[in-house]
């Protein structure tokens, strides 16, 4: 088990971890281990084994507590076996006749009792950073592999497998890399995996690059239009996965990314509800009792998609992000005439009642936004947002009845949006349609204050003395 304590370990560079052989000057690691049954290996047991391995802390020179050289030897000392240790690349290296023959040759100097000493076995240093109890555990799954009782979580992955890479001990990074690539990873994790992907050879690194790289430019914008794709027609519990949906959007890093993918699905939505509306509209359909089906059609298909329109422009104002949707929705004369023709007839009565509604809430959606300032719109889009819109909401007004309580509410907050936008205009445009507003009014002129300072505004502007002179 490797304690919490050990630090996340990088590939070192080979001065940062040194293995001396320190005298083997008659024997070859062929010969010493062909004695050793590979049966009767055992970690650290010094009764059979070839190879001395002590290990140091390996501090940093600038490091002020660094010791002496003479005290950067620990007391640890592992027994170990050459035949075992050199499934190793890195020890297997070491213990080649052509290392050894330096070493022999690194060593001619010592007192002959040392050699002597030394005379049997191979004496190796290795370097560690601090504790070196991952050091041991990956030594001893060079004797067991026992890759699946030792590496039993990300944690414990992560913490062997630099010492893996740093001993070249390619089974245990591939069951390393294999046991990451297969389960979940806390943040932290992710963060020490990305670390280590450049350590891993291409093919070691591609099913974890593939996990945390998008593939191409564009990867986030795709998956969130399909995820309102999937909120806007693929699921039966939408109000749900809708309101999931806004949190994402709410909450995703790029804004610009976001008002992309919604001004796509926002320009598709209302090309459907135009078609669909100018086809009900035209006069091949009109009055014509064989095509009653294909004009609920039209009517349904509005409805839906209109609901879908209201619940985008909802989420284009929430992120601040509705420019491009106001433009468009001041630019639908075409569109607006299909309403009127359509809330003209009775055959939405029955089969989308709720159609004008729809319509009049992402209209007042939109307006309401540009009257606060949240979306600064020109002159020409304010004006023609309330030029286009407006005889919808008088044709609204005169044609849906009953008038339902939620209904008069909105009709009474679109007036008073318009009005407000009214009062943005020169005061030229502000004459024309005001006039169009006088609708607004009732049998009881209390009721319709705002129409009434709308007016009065208008007219104490227009009394003031003209101010062109004090431009010059």
């Amino acid at each position: 088990m490797i304690p919490n304590s050990c630090r996340k370990r990088q590939r070192p560079p080979h001065h940062h971890t040194s293995a001396i052989v320190e005298a083997f000057p008659h024997r070859t690691i062929s010969e010493s281990s062909q004695k050793l049954p590979r049966t009767s290996f055992s970690f650290n047991d010094p009764s059979t084994a070839d190879v001395i391995l002590c290990f140091f802390i390996d501090r940093s020179p600038f490091d002020a507590s660094n010791p002496s050289d003479s005290a950067r030897h620990s007391d640890l000392q592992i027994y170990l076996h050459s035949r075992v240790i050199s499934r190793a690349k890195y020890f297997s290296t070491l213990l080649s006749d052509r290392w050894q023959h330096q070493a022999n040759n690194h060593n001619a100097g010592h007192d002959s009792r040392t050699i002597a000493n030394c005379n049997n076995m191979f004496h190796l240093t290795l370097g560690v950073h601090d504790d070196p109890t991952v050091h041991l555990t990956v030594l001893q799954l060079l004797y067991t592999y026992d890759f699946p009782t030792v590496i039993a979580s990300a944690s414990t992955a992560l913490e062997i497998l630099p010492v893996a890479l740093e001993l070249l001990f390619e089974d245990c990074v591939k069951a390393c890399v294999k046991f990451l690539e297969a389960v979940p990873w806390s943040v932290e994790e992710e963060k020490r995996v990305l670390s280590l992907i450049p350590l891993l050879r291409e093919e070691e690194s591609k099913e974890l690059l593939a996990r945390v790289s998008p593939g191409e430019d564009g990867f986030c914008e795709e998956m969130l239009h399909g995820l309102i794709e999937k909120a806007m027609y693929s699921q039966p519990n939408m109000a749900f996965v809708k309101v999931f949906v806004a949190k994402l959007l709410r909450e995703f890093s790029s804004r610009e990314s976001a008002r992309r993918v919604l001004e796509r699905a926002f320009d598709a939505n209302l090309r459907i509800v135009k078609e669909s509306l100018e086809q009900y509209s035209s006069p091949d359909f009109r009055g014509d009792h064989e095509t009653e089906a294909i004009q609920r059609l039209h009517l349904h298909t509005a409805m839906t998609n209109g609901r879908h329109l209201l619940w985008l422009v909802e989420r284009m104002v929430e992120l601040k992000v509705a420019d491009s949707a106001v433009k468009q929705w001041s630019e639908q004369a075409a569109f607006t005439v299909d309403l009127q023709k359509a809330f003209g007839d009775d055959a939405w009565r029955n089969i989308v009642p709720g159609l004008p509604a729809v319509m009049l809430r992402c209209t007042c959606k939109l307006a309401s936004a540009v009257a606060a300032g949240t979306i600064l719109s020109s002159r020409q889009v304010r004006m023609k947002l309330v030029k286009d819109w407006l005889p919808v909401l008088i044709s609204c007004k005169d044609n849906v009845s009953p008038m339902l309580p939620s209904h008069k509410t909105l009709y009474l907050e679109l007036e008073e949006t318009f009005l407000r936008i009214i009062s943005t205009l020169p005061m030229s445009d502000a004459q024309v349609l005001l006039q169009q507003c006088l609708s607004f009014s009732t049998r009881n002129v209390e009721d319709c204050p705002h129409l009434i300072t709308a007016f009065n505004t208008w007219f104490r502007r227009a009394s003031q003395p003209p101010q062109m002179e004090n431009l010059d």
